[in-house]
């Protein structure tokens, strides 16, 4: 009983070693090697017609509204990142369902050019942290002929950006391809 008691203890302090002292300082080397020293930064856009020239914008997901720019995932939090968090309701819960039924149909009346099936379901269910910053390809795609006839460019042009701004996956095999939605906006705004 006694030596369980005494190892039992070597192992508690062990791991309050381990988890307060050596794996917090090797986060925080990591973080002094990573852009901005780890303490994060804001995205400056100088001629957002969005929200105004001189604004500053963070790399969460933020609510895009104006069919003349792509829009991120629905978020759970009202893209709060104070309080991040996804939804506990499952698709058997008829509330959740509800709101993604509502969510389409919103999608519909900005893209009347696609059938329901064609609605992307990343479009219309929020993210595990409600600030994904990211969605795919096929989101950016099937919004590129709102936002070619908000703006009266050609879709073509409107392609050739989302293509552009696509992120590979690491390494070409980790993840999907992905585009971040704020910096394909801030591009979409220097197009004349």
């Amino acid at each position: 009983m006694k030596s369980t008691i005494l190892a039992s203890v070597k192992l508690t302090a062990i791991c309050l070693v381990f988890f307060s002292v050596v794996y917090p300082a090797f986060i925080w080397a990591v973080a002094q090697v990573s852009p901005n020293q780890g303490k994060g930064f804001v995205v400056h856009a100088e001629q957002s017609s969005n929200k105004g020239s001189g604004d500053y914008y963070t790399n969460i997901a933020q609510s895009f509204t104006e069919d003349k720019y792509f829009w991120n995932r629905p978020s759970a939090v009202g893209y709060n990142a104070a309080g991040s968090a996804g939804s506990n309701k499952g698709p058997s819960n008829a509330e959740y369902l509800k709101q993604v039924s509502e969510r389409i149909d919103t999608f519909m009346v900005h893209h009347p050019y696609l059938s329901r099936k064609e609605v992307p379901a990343e479009m219309v269910t929020a993210s595990g942290s409600g600030l994904d910053p990211d969605i795919s390809v096929q989101s950016a795609n099937v919004q590129v002929k709102r936002i070619a006839t908000a703006r009266h460019l050609e879709e073509k042009k409107v392609q050739e950006l989302v293509r552009l701004q696509t992120q590979k996956p690491l390494l070409g095999i980790f993840g999907p391809s992905k585009i971040n939605v704020l910096q394909l906006n801030m591009a979409l705004d220097q197009i004349r």
